[in-house]
């Protein structure tokens, strides 16, 4: 009789604990902005397992890309809220390629790389230019698109050539390349930063600088939306755009050379590409 109480009320603990492991978990809303972000956009999987998205990283389902996107046509928010763009589809489709979600995070660029450095973020595209400062900081994929510093001025400007930007006042995206080159070519008195580059434009519309050194693509876009302003035909600087991954994670690094690879041999790379930049 004590061996079937004992067993009895082996029996209703046994039974009550497993009722306990029934509750329903709360996670987190990964469409909520991040800390220091402005905005930030999921997409997940296609197929049974898109679920939540658990912490980026190549070992989880969403990989966590990192922006400034107000630098069109490589990224830029749309209509929508959303974050798109060259950089913002070449990444989905990394992201389609390794079968995993993607969560876009716009930041300053200023804080890319050291959010890539602190896990923030597994990865950053922003139409970042590989140089040797980055480099000691961050692995870089392999190149996906060239780009091409250029200056704007305002039309009938006495600057007619990069020869003419000695003792003007030259307006930069603080932390791009433009900005270094800049700063190193003229001296930091020379050149004023801006936290983007449309707040550069605006304060060449204003008279506040001279001129602005910027990437080609975007500054197509802040002519178009600003007249009055022109592009000079001297190119200021060529260089390669590719994606900055930590160097803790080799492997991550490995998997998106070979997505781009696949991206650029089935023809993808090119056609996101010539979709927002068409062939000239």
């Amino acid at each position: 009789m004590k061996k079937f109480a004992f067993f009895l009320a082996a029996l209703l603990m046994l039974t009550a604990g497993l009722a306990g492991c029934g509750g329903n978990d709360s996670g987190s809303d990964a469409g909520q902005q991040a800390d220091g972000g402005q905005q930030t956009e999921v997409q997940e999987p296609a197929g049974d397992d898109a679920g939540a998205p658990e912490e980026g990283g190549a070992d989880g389902d969403t990989l966590v890309m990192g922006t400034e996107a107000t630098f069109p046509p490589y990224e830029f928010v749309d209509a929508d809220g959303g974050i798109t763009g060259i950089d913002a589809e070449i990444a989905q489709a990394i992201a389609d390629k390794l079968g995993m979600g993607l969560e876009i995070k716009d930041m300053a660029f200023e804080s890319l790389v050291s959010a890539v450095q602190g896990g923030a973020i597994d990865f950053a595209m922003a139409g970042m230019t590989v140089n040797p400062e980055r480099a000691e900081s961050v692995d870089f994929s392999t190149s996906y698109a060239t780009g091409v510093q250029v200056v704007i001025v305002a039309e009938g400007s006495e600057i007619a050539s990069i020869d003419d930007l000695d003792g003007k006042t030259i307006g930069t995206q603080s932390g791009t390349t433009g900005d270094i080159y800049c700063t190193d070519d003229y001296g930091q008195e020379s050149v004023r930063q801006f936290s983007n580059g449309a707040l550069a434009v605006a304060a060449l519309v204003n008279g506040q600088v001279d001129c602005v050194v910027i990437d080609n693509e975007p500054a197509k876009n802040f002519v178009a939306a600003n007249p009055g302003l022109t592009i000079l035909e001297t190119e200021y600087a060529v260089e390669d755009y590719a994606i900055a991954v930590s160097k803790d994670n080799p492997e991550l690094l490995n998997q998106i050379n070979a997505a781009l690879a696949a991206l650029k041999e089935d023809g993808t790379l090119d056609s996101i590409i010539n979709k927002y930049i068409p062939a000239e």
